[in-house]
């Protein structure tokens, strides 16, 4: 049986995990949202939409895939939040993303433990590009 105790300590913590992916989620959507009633959305859109297009995604979905890798997880669901993006779309980017995110920091730890950085590098972008055009060709 939970006690009082354990039910205060585990709202505390959850409060607390609440802040921290809010002080990421919120000023990414709200950027990303800006961006998007800009010319630079359609900039990044043409710039980028022969790429993404392999992946079955629109051009802006780049700044997703980069908010992800090089910041993390929730920076990239921020974005996706602030974007109108299709059931499918989601997915690739949420699977891509799985694979590549925060490579920065990411990488540094496997440096750290031994892990060859341009083999993970490799094979982490690698999974994630793979990953991505062969959902947008199964996906019906």
């Amino acid at each position: 049986m939970l006690s009082f105790d354990t039910l205060k300590r585990g709202f505390q913590k959850g409060l607390t995990t609440l802040f921290i992916l809010a002080k990421v989620i919120i000023p990414v959507y709200f950027v990303v949202t800006i961006i998007k009633h800009t010319i630079l959305i359609d900039w990044i859109a043409q710039l980028f939409a022969p790429v993404m297009g392999v992946f079955g995604l629109p051009g802006e979905a780049a700044i997703i895939l980069v908010l992800g890798n090089v910041l993390n997880i929730y920076a990239a669901i921020g974005a996706i939040a602030s974007m109108t993006l299709t059931m499918k779309q989601i997915t690739i980017l949420s699977v891509m993303i799985s694979f590549s995110h925060s490579l920065l920091v990411e990488t540094a730890v496997s440096k750290r433990i031994g892990v060859s950085v341009p083999l993970i590098i490799a094979v982490r972008m690698g999974l994630a590009i793979v990953s991505g055009i062969v959902l947008n060709l199964v996906w019906m």
